[in-house]
């Protein structure tokens, strides 16, 4: 689900099994959100989200980050962590290989303390 806030975009992700269209559209969303919103932050509430698929990997780094980043705007992502380890563990992988691009991510366990960091940038 993707929600506008007036400092940031919002995107969150519920638990089950994604399909990589589903995914795909949904993060297409969020790159024409944060283009209409223009602050290029991103709060991802993960809490609940299951593990990205290798696909879903591939997609997201080598195709949505790039994109969100150049088409969005997108620079700033306050990072809701998933409970679910291995959630955890494929968002560190993505993010780890996204280090020299414009972007800063910062992961928290507190909405509040995110939204806090993600509007103070």
């Amino acid at each position: 689900m993707v929600r506008e806030h007036p400092h940031y975009v919002r995107l969150e992700y519920f638990a089950g099994k994604r399909q990589l269209a589903e995914l795909q559209a949904l993060l297409g969303h969020v790159t024409r959100a944060l283009a209409k919103h223009g602050t290029g932050k991103l709060l991802v509430d993960q809490r609940l989200m299951t593990p990205f698929s290798p696909e879903e990997q591939v997609f997201v780094l080598e195709d949505w980050l790039p994109r969100a980043n150049a088409e969005g705007g997108y620079r700033w992502g306050a990072v809701l962590q998933a409970h679910n380890v291995f959630a955890r563990l494929a968002t560190a992988l993505v993010v780890t290989q996204m280090q020299g691009k414009p972007m800063t991510y910062q992961y928290f366990t507190d909405e509040n303390a995110a939204v806090a960091w993600l509007v103070a940038q």
